[in-house]
């Protein structure tokens, strides 16, 4: 197995990403390290990261990283949760659930631009750190202002986000084939004249390459943006109006029967904890088996 193929120790990387800060002192730290390594990165791409290129920054060895951080596999984890803390989260005030969505599927975007690597470090089983959890959560929170049912709260967030690193893939892949073959993305596909030749037997095509509809594409973020969201939208006018802040009261814990504050934030609150709310989930998993 590789360095690239290897996978995180998730007990550890839980433990890295979200143990107590280290105090900041002079020469090598972990925080210096993952700052290292998001350049690595950033200058190179995440398949050229390697510990040895790390170290070498700091004109060390590879062995005195591993005081630190166990390997690539961990230190990738924690390389995107501190990139993710470039983009602190803001209060949510005024926003309604469209305009929340739309700034931080921006921000996001935003953070993709910085890092292309990021999207490549992506997956099902990644471990999210203080920082992912943070902006995750303030999506979740404008999302709910919708009024949607929980379990669609959660699909729209996982929505919008997966549309983002969808376009951010796409545009990393494109940047990556010019930046190592040195040829534009359009000056590539302007030389294709013997496949341009071959199009005539396909008259949709035909017709709109004609009239002029590919000669300035709509920029793929702006437009897919807009119309996941406007899906939402019509999502949410389909199920009634959405849920404003005002609206939102006390009441009291479906659980213990502790009176609620109300929270001032997003969908009316069920539980008075997190321990609450876990119990009723698994009164719902044991109801369910």
């Amino acid at each position: 197995m590789t360095e690239d193929d290897a996978r995180p120790d998730p007990e550890r990387a839980i433990e890295l990403l979200w143990g107590a800060p280290e105090p900041d002192r002079p020469g090598l730290s972990l925080g210096r390290i993952v700052a290292a390594a998001v350049e690595v990165a950033d200058a190179e791409g995440l398949a050229d990261l390697s510990m040895r290129k790390v170290a070498e920054r700091f004109g060390t060895t590879t062995m005195s990283l591993y005081r630190y951080v166990p390997g690539k596999a961990e230190l990738v984890e924690l390389m995107r949760d501190a990139v993710y803390g470039e983009f602190p989260v803001e209060p949510a005030d005024g926003l309604d659930w469209r305009a929340g969505l739309e700034r931080w599927a921006r921000q996001a975007w935003e953070l993709h631009r910085r890092h292309p690597w990021l999207v490549h470090s992506a997956g099902t089983r990644r471990l999210p750190g203080p920082n992912i959890m943070s902006g995750y959560d303030h999506a979740l929170d404008v999302a709910s202002r919708s009024g949607l049912a929980p379990a669609q709260v959660i699909a729209v967030v996982n929505l919008v986000g997966g549309f983002v690193q969808s376009v951010a893939r796409q545009a990393g892949e494109t940047a990556d084939l010019q930046r190592r073959t040195g040829v534009s993305h359009e000056t590539w596909w302007s030389e294709r004249e013997s496949l341009f030749e071959r199009f005539d037997a396909y008259p949709a095509l035909g017709k709109l390459w004609e009239s002029g509809g590919m000669d300035a594409p709509l920029d793929p973020f702006e437009f897919g943006l807009q119309r996941t969201l406007d899906g939402v939208q019509a999502l949410v006018e389909s199920q009634g109006s959405e849920v404003t802040r005002d609206e939102i009261g006390g009441g009291e814990c479906v659980i213990c029967g502790k009176p609620l504050d109300g929270g001032g934030r997003g969908r009316p609150r069920d539980y008075c904890s997190r321990a609450c709310q876990q119990r009723a989930y698994r009164q719902r998993q044991a109801t369910q088996s």
